[in-house]
């Protein structure tokens, strides 16, 4: 285990900064090592229920966890584990901010157990409230969502959860949640979490030939034209992978937001332009109209902070499609619509971090200008 990793301190993004991010060593383990894994799971769920009647069953998930579907006494839970050589213990913020975001109204699970001390076991885990409810990306691969209304509903949620603000920025401080029960980021600066591994980013995709030289070039300038917009009092709070899979419910309405293990203290219009990595203007319309019926108005310079964060997230998700190998992927990979393979997931790539950096150039309206 790298002790140098017990925060994120250095981390912009886990998925691409993390030591292990492309050397396939997660969920990379042996029939052996699986085998004790799910012996460990087993001991677990027995001092948690007080009995040794519980089975489990592996969810084969796409993400970076193991997930497990637990049966115990005709109950349903989920247990979730995370066993990376980083020994990162991010899993408690998760369930912290769970905590939070429930009691101010935002469907969530419950997680009922979480441990990422590594001192029981070797790896982390959550046992959390299973939610009978399929991803909204699974329903729009089968062109049933009721798109606008559920943007809508998210916008609603977004700016809910962006009432809860934190002295710092960034990812949050395992260290003081354990000693204080409060969160706070570990950057006294937003700027400088924003531009955290920005150039390793884009040398990145540079000698991976997904950028040319005076295309980096261009993106360092326009950021740094724009560094004024990331100056502000407090952090909110931010999903950080607010995408489809990362929600459950139904064709109509949200059911639960999951997935919180990328949360940071940062700029509320992160969440939002995140979003316009995946969707159309339209969508991001309804997104903003949501977010408009609960703050009463979008946040000042919204619009260039939006395209910053839109840049910021789209060199982010080149990286890690690229160093994923996801432009060589087909339809049945999460990221890619039924009908289209990996070409096209580059394609989109591409053009998203053209349209932030036109935007950002003007400051363009990010309706009319997105799609």
């Amino acid at each position: 285990m790298n002790i140098n990793m017990i925060d994120r301190q250095a981390i912009y993004y886990w998925k691409c900064d993390r030591e292990s991010a492309f050397s396939g060593e997660n969920k990379n383990n042996t029939q052996q090592e699986i085998t004790e894994m799910e012996a460990s799971i087993y001991k677990i769920l027995e001092s948690y229920f007080g009995d040794n009647t519980s089975k489990i069953k592996t969810t084969n998930s796409q993400g970076n966890h193991f997930i497990y579907l637990v049966n115990h006494n005709g109950k349903k839970y989920f247990f979730r584990l995370e066993n990376g050589s980083e020994g990162d213990n991010y899993m408690e913020v998760e369930a912290n901010v769970l905590k939070r975001i429930k009691s101010i109204g935002i469907p969530a699970p419950i997680i009922f157990d979480v441990d990422s001390s590594r001192t029981k076991v070797s790896f982390s885990y959550q046992i959390m409230e299973f939610i009978n409810f399929p991803d909204l990306n699974s329903i729009q691969k089968k062109t049933k969502l009721n798109f606008n209304e559920i943007a809508r509903e998210l916008g609603e949620y977004m700016a809910k959860w962006q009432s809860i603000t934190f002295n710092g920025y960034g990812p949050f401080n395992v260290r003081t949640l354990r000693n204080t029960g409060e969160l706070e980021g570990l950057h006294k600066n937003y700027k400088d979490y924003f531009l955290l591994n920005l150039d390793k980013h884009l040398y990145f995709l540079l000698e991976n030939s997904f950028f040319k030289n005076d295309e980096v070039i261009y993106i360092k300038q326009a950021v740094k034209l724009n560094e004024k917009y990331l100056s502000f009092d407090k952090g909110c709070l931010v999903h950080k992978d607010i995408a489809l899979w990362n929600i459950l419910g139904t064709e109509d309405t949200i059911k639960a937001v999951i997935d919180w293990d990328d949360t940071i203290s940062g700029d509320p219009m992160d969440d939002i332009s995140i979003l316009a990595c995946f969707h159309s203007e339209e969508v991001i319309l309804n997104i903003l109209n949501g977010y408009k019926k609960v703050k009463g108005e979008l946040p000042e310079n919204y619009i260039p902070r939006f395209w910053l964060h839109l840049l910021r997230n789209m060199i982010v998700k080149a990286v890690i499609r690229v160093g994923g190998n996801y432009f060589d992927k087909k339809d049945d990979f999460f990221l890619i619509d039924t009908g289209l393979n990996g070409n096209s997931l580059e394609s989109v790539t591409k053009k998203k971090i053209q349209k932030a950096l036109e935007g950002l150039q003007y400051h363009k309206e990010i309706i009319n200008n997105l799609d």
